[in-house]
């Protein structure tokens, strides 16, 4: 004889709930993990280029002015950023706006810092969108 099988509770669905907050969780939690990592990211490689470190591609001609302001750029925004995730981590309300407008932002940076240091530039790109992404698909739906 088989084990009688007992019906789900809906107790532990409710336990389920609360884990998963909401749809696409995930995602959000996501764009604040990538977020931290492109700041962090942001914050060394801007460093590294106001001090003018070997990483980056010598006589490198930029649209604007010179590697050392480029570094000041990706310094503050890679702030933004870091302040940016630490908000979606605090389920605050204007965090997914900071997020997306610093990860537009460094879209754009990203492209325009690509002489210093191509495929870095790229990647880092990419994780931009993905994060913009997450957080015009999903930011807003704990709330509903």
């Amino acid at each position: 004889m088989s084990a009688p099988t007992t019906p789900r509770s809906p107790r532990r669905a409710e336990t389920r709930r609360e884990r998963h907050d909401y749809e696409g969780s995930g995602w959000v939690m996501f764009a604040g993990i990538m977020l931290a990592i492109l700041g962090a990211a942001n914050i060394i490689y801007g460093i590294g280029a106001i001090d003018d470190a070997n990483v980056f591609v010598g006589n490198a001609h930029y649209v604007v002015s010179d590697l050392k302001t480029w570094g000041w750029f990706i310094l503050i925004v890679g702030a933004v950023q870091a302040f940016g995730a630490f908000a979606i981590f605090s389920h605050s309300p204007w965090g997914q706006w900071i997020g997306i407008g610093s990860a537009g932002l460094n879209s754009i940076l990203q492209l325009l810092f690509m002489p210093a240091f191509p495929f870095l530039s790229m990647t880092l790109f990419a994780v931009d969108i993905l994060v913009i992404y997450a957080l015009i698909a999903y930011g807003g739906r704990q709330e509903a």
